[in-house]
């Protein structure tokens, strides 16, 4: 198992930047539900960097591409490369792995490796892709990727970073495309006290609850938003957003979502799906 360390400004806590489901176009014109999301991706970015806020990495968990292009790849790149911190990223059931992974070659965006959090944290990466399907399932490998990495720091606390929701959202169509062997996941977790977190993208909305007393958080995409609790497809008036994380040496979680301000990128409600 490959490891990455990240040291970090602040000894005591990790500030981390999560960004989900930018489903970027090789060019600007590519548009999903009526929002031109290589667009409403760079807003994104220029509102964080506006607030010039400090992050030690940033994290982004998957559906990075839309068309599969290796231009939408390189747009991805192209955005962050305004700040200096290492991004981590795994894959969504809309990323083209063979793309992903030629076009970034840094650190610890495979996830077969883990990252280690300056003295008290370490990051554990899974791949729940499932090559065709919206649904997402973690092979026997990534499981046990999951358990020796949890197995191997037993004196550090976990976040633990995948694509699609292991806990039902609410949402009946939705969760047809969940992680369909979430309970084998949750198996590994419970043997692991030090797991204080879970955080995924997938479901275009913010969740935030406790689950046997981890951490369970989604965050909203960069472009456009699912309606919660809907039983059939629907899109919701929220603007796109982002995920701020503090990791505390004491294994607490501080975290908020902030959002576009006004309604410049909202999708088109007419939309029956996609």
């Amino acid at each position: 198992m490959q490891t990455f360390s990240l040291p970090l400004k602040d000894s005591d806590s990790a500030v981390l930047l999560q960004l989900t489901d930018t489903h970027l176009h090789s060019t600007d014109e590519g548009s999903l539900l009526g929002v031109q999301t290589n667009q409403s991706f760079r807003a994104v970015l220029d509102e964080i960097d506006a607030k010039a806020s400090h992050f030690d990495a940033l994290l982004a968990t998957g559906d990075i591409s839309q068309d599969h292009s290796a231009a939408s790849y390189q747009h991805f790149v192209a955005g962050i490369s305004r700040w200096t911190t290492p991004c981590f990223w795994l894959p969504g059931n809309h990323d083209f792995k063979p793309n992903m992974y030629s076009v970034y070659p840094t650190p610890a965006i495979d996830p077969s490796q883990q990252v280690l959090v300056g003295e008290h944290w370490q990051l554990v990466l899974l791949d729940s892709q499932v090559k065709g399907v919206p649904h997402g399932e973690l092979s026997e490998a990534q499981l046990e990727h999951l358990r020796n990495a949890l197995r191997a720091h037993p004196n550090r606390h976990a976040l633990v970073l995948l694509h699609h929701h292991p806990l039902e959202a609410g949402s009946a169509w939705l969760d047809h495309h969940r992680l369909h062997n979430a309970e084998a996941f949750w198996d590994v977790i419970s043997e692991f006290p030090t797991v204080k977190g879970v955080l995924f993208g997938h479901i275009h909305q913010e969740m935030d609850r406790l689950h046997n007393g981890v951490r369970i958080m989604a965050t909203p995409s960069t472009c456009f938003q699912f309606k919660p609790d809907s039983n059939d497809f629907g899109l919701d008036n929220q603007t796109p957003g982002w995920r701020w994380l503090t990791l505390k040496a004491n294994g607490d979680i501080e975290t908020k979502v902030e959002r576009l301000p006004g309604k410049d990128y909202l999708p088109d409600f007419n939309s029956a799906g996609y």
